[in-house]
């Protein structure tokens, strides 16, 4: 497998962060571990299948960690590594860019 180079790193980030739902994964993770079953409530409108595929790839690239306790039922849980931490202190700003200009961004046709 060949290694990506990236333009810069808005680039890399954008690689890391790519698609609808990892951002809102990442927030939702910010404020603790959760099983599946609560990640899917808590990320309105992702389907499960979804919900799996981002996860793998959140953990293949480090930003999230997932615990199996082994006890029955089975139980799985997601949180965010020290990686994964970073990227969401770094989306804060845009969360808030994003939160100050709603409306306007509602607008646009």
């Amino acid at each position: 497998m060949t290694r990506r180079t990236y333009t810069c790193g808005l680039d890399a980030a954008i690689a890391v962060m790519g698609g609808k739902w990892k951002g809102l994964i990442l927030f939702s993770l910010g404020e603790g571990p959760l099983r599946f079953g609560e990640l899917r409530r808590t990320v309105a409108g992702i389907s499960e299948r979804v919900l799996i595929l981002q996860l793998r790839e959140m953990e293949h690239s480090g930003l999230v960690h997932r615990e199996v306790h082994h006890q029955v039922p089975p139980k799985v849980e997601y949180s965010l590594t020290d990686f994964g931490h970073s990227l969401n202190a770094a989306m804060a700003p845009l969360g808030e860019w994003g939160e100050e200009n709603l409306e306007r961004i509602e607008a646009i046709p």
